[in-house]
């Protein structure tokens, strides 16, 4: 499939297609779209940033048109993605269409969310939690839900979602169609596809675990009280968005009030805050209202926001596998991105585990007795900084490993940047 006007789509749909701008359809979207038309269950996996939400919502929402029996149901792991995917849903019935829906998210008033079930919507976009209040109240009914996709379910598996997913299909009828898509593909999905999928298509697009090769990916090892003016620096020197991961809710806000003094736009955003204080902070920032966006690992996945020129790895991530979310958050639908990633003595542990995911065949020499587990104060970072993009550089001493690709200047502290090759992602 080479466009979209090949599938022959209901005319409100390819009317909608055409005023979203869409026009060439992704590797994900051209290899899913006709088989979801077709009626088959799909497993589907692609890189974040790849367009896994038009490749579902498209085919599901012309099977919809086509008959007035059946409804959708579509869950997601997090609130802002939740949203995000509603919204794509309500551009592509148009705001006259036939097909309601209705959005069922923790944060949100539970009374707005009943009368919205009250309109009999046809699309039910939410997520695991909120679903099951709803189910146990007796508001939502699944007898007829002939769709179901499970969106971004590595991450509702990593956040413990797994028992509640299982309880919601309990809910859903055995005849129907399931669309299952993920950026990974761990043992967990594989068994969770052969229970729930019947004879899935495999669609696979791109390596999943590199990251976009559109990004100007560095590192540079620095120490935790060097941190701060290395981010100034960084950003005095870069122009245009950045956000900023951090990994504790408490120091997101720290971390913006403290940017604001040193003259920058900054807001934050953590799972402690309400849904309205999400949206405000969200809307401003797709705004331009603030340059700068401090985030825990929350928008590490389904965060669209086109114009985020750079991802500021403060700290980082937890799970190696978010390493690759968040640098996802850049260079979106063709553009160019920039990212850098600081790296504490303590991270050693880290990064090496980040490298071995983006290079499993990967040579790293053992680390330094204690390396890793206690922190190191003052002292100049050492050379090196491992393996930011994923390939070719062999980490530094703090990541372990041999040959860097290429050095770069020294920051404030003493911290050496590592420059990374690029590595290919659909937009």
């Amino acid at each position: 499939m080479q466009h979209f006007d090949e599938l022959n789509l209901p005319p409100a749909l390819s009317a909608a297609i055409k005023a979203m701008n869409f026009t060439t359809p992704t590797p994900i979207q051209a290899q899913s779209i006709p088989l979801v038309l077709e009626g088959r269950d799909v497993l589907g996996t692609a890189m974040t940033g790849s367009g896994k939400t038009a490749a579902f919502c498209i085919p599901m929402i012309a099977r919809m048109l086509t008959s007035s029996r059946g409804t959708a149901l579509i869950m997601l792991p997090t609130r802002e993605l939740a949203n995000q995917v509603e919204a794509v849903v309500k551009q592509l019935v148009g705001q006259y269409g036939t097909i309601k829906t209705a959005l069922l998210i923790g944060g949100d008033s539970m009374p707005k969310q009943q009368a919205q079930l009250r309109m009999r919507p046809r699309i039910i976009v939410g997520t695991p939690g909120r679903i099951t209040d709803h189910l146990q109240r007796g508001s939502l009914m699944l007898h007829d839900a002939t769709y179901l996709v499970l969106d971004e379910t590595d991450r509702m598996l990593d956040m413990g979602f797994e028992d509640q997913i299982m309880a919601i299909l309990k809910y859903l009828p055995q005849q129907r169609q399931t669309l299952l898509f993920s950026a990974t593909l761990p043992p967990q999905i594989l068994k969770l596809s052969e229970k729930y999928l019947k004879n899935p298509a495999r669609v696979e697009v791109g390596e999943t675990n590199k990251v976009a090769d559109r990004i100007d990916n560095k590192s540079v090892n620095v120490t935790n009280e060097e941190k701060y003016n290395l981010l100034v620096k960084e950003l005095k020197e870069r122009t245009g968005t950045a956000i900023i991961f951090v990994k504790a809710k408490y120091a997101t806000e720290k971390l913006a009030a403290k940017l604001k003094k040193s003259g920058f736009t900054a807001d934050a955003i953590h799972g402690d805050l309400e849904q309205r204080q999400r949206e405000r902070v969200l809307l401003a920032f797709r705004e331009k209202r603030h340059r700068i966006l401090v985030a825990t690992d929350i928008a590490s996945r389904g965060l669209d926001i086109p114009h985020i020129e750079h991802v500021i790895n403060y700290d980082l991530p937890q799970a190696p596998e978010d390493y690759i979310h968040r640098l996802g958050r850049t260079a979106r639908a063709g553009a160019d991105g920039a990212a850098i990633s600081f790296i504490a003595p303590e991270d050693a542990i880290k990064w090496r585990a980040i490298q071995k995911l983006l290079d499993p065949n990967i040579k790293l020499e053992p680390l330094p007795a204690g390396m890793g587990k206690a922190k190191r104060r003052g002292g100049r970072g050492r050379s090196g900084g491992g393996n930011g993009g994923g390939q070719g550089g062999q980490g530094g001493s703090f990541g372990g490993g041999g040959q860097r690709r290429s050095g770069g200047g020294n920051h404030s502290g003493g911290g050496h940047r590592s420059s990374a090759p690029k590595a290919a992602v659909a937009s």
